[in-house]
């Protein structure tokens, strides 16, 4: 994962040999070289994913001449992306994004023991009707909407059980599916509310900047420029619910058109497509796409 990216741009180069540094240790081999089951850690995971992000970023930067503040309207991210959008956008270093993205990480890990929490996907019901298998399944436990990811896509997290009822409620409330997430432990719940309170800590210890374009946060689904509220934010995301399809909606009816994804995988991009009919997603993740954007940009400059 992004090690073409490393290859062809010395500008990803850097990103990745500054996580390593950061983290004190070869973020960057694990990432290239496996295994698997030590990359997919969240501790691992986590930041792994923010420093492919930023590698494509920079190659776009330096390749492509893409400037936040003239080129974009906003900056978003899903869940751990948040972190990566706020180190495109200026707020982070790379370094600190790294290093907080580790112990949040290893917090979310902590706070509850393995095979004690779950999440599940519930494919087919909006967020109303979700939340509402949620609430009844929850019967003294936590089960609560995770992810609002749009086109009828929606995340439950909590105990293990209580997630077990809510999938055959889900079923036989007409879900066209609904079934169990393979994850390390039950995200965006009030059972991560240790890992929020480490979190709320590093953040203390954290330079926080304005970004150069605002951020549309999880929690609120509207833009956010100022640093103490942006700390506020990702401390209440830890136990909030990521509300992708209202970002979405809400950078699209400001005039947004086309949102880039950067980094690995073409998920959000397909997210994009379905929640705003007007909207295109176009994934920025490889050499190619990179070299894709830079032609775009010298047509660009040719008809000026």
């Amino acid at each position: 994962m992004g090690k073409a990216l490393a290859e062809a741009f010395a500008a990803s180069r850097a990103v990745f040999a500054e996580v390593d540094a950061a983290l004190g240790e070869k973020l960057s081999k694990i990432l290239w070289e496996g295994p698997s089951d030590t990359l997919t850690l969240t501790e691992n995971a986590q930041p792994g994913l923010m420093a492919v992000s930023l590698a494509a970023m920079r190659a776009l930067e330096v390749e492509a001449g893409i400037r936040l503040e003239r080129d974009a309207a906003f900056v978003a991210g899903h869940s751990l992306g948040e972190y990566s959008a706020l180190a495109a956008a200026g707020s982070l270093t790379i370094s600190d994004a790294a290093r907080l993205l580790r112990i949040r990480g290893r917090a979310m890990q902590r706070a509850i023991p393995v095979g004690a929490g779950a999440m599940a996907a519930i494919i087919g019901l909006d967020l109303e009707a979700a939340a509402a298998v949620a609430a009844e399944a929850a019967e003294n436990q936590v089960c609560e909407t995770a992810n609002d990811n749009g086109a009828g896509q929606v995340v439950v997290s909590g105990d293990k059980a209580a997630i077990e009822r809510a999938i055959e409620l889900a079923k036989g409330k007409g879900a066209k599916r609904a079934l169990m997430l393979p994850v390390s432990a039950p995200f965006h719940c009030a059972l991560m509310r240790p890992a929020a309170e480490a979190m709320a800590e590093a953040l203390r210890d954290t330079t926080m900047k304005p970004p150069v374009v605002p951020l549309v946060c999880n929690v609120t689904a509207r833009p956010v420029s100022a640093p103490d509220e942006i700390v506020r934010r990702l401390v209440e995301q830890v136990t909030g619910t990521v509300r992708w399809r209202e970002s979405v909606a809400f950078m699209a009816s400001s005039g947004v058109r086309t949102f880039y994804e950067v980094g690995a995988g073409k998920v959000l991009s397909g997210l994009v497509r379905r929640i705003a009919e007007s909207g295109v997603g176009i994934a920025v993740g490889t050499p190619a796409d990179v070299s894709a954007r830079q032609a775009e940009r010298n047509a660009l400059s040719a008809t000026i």
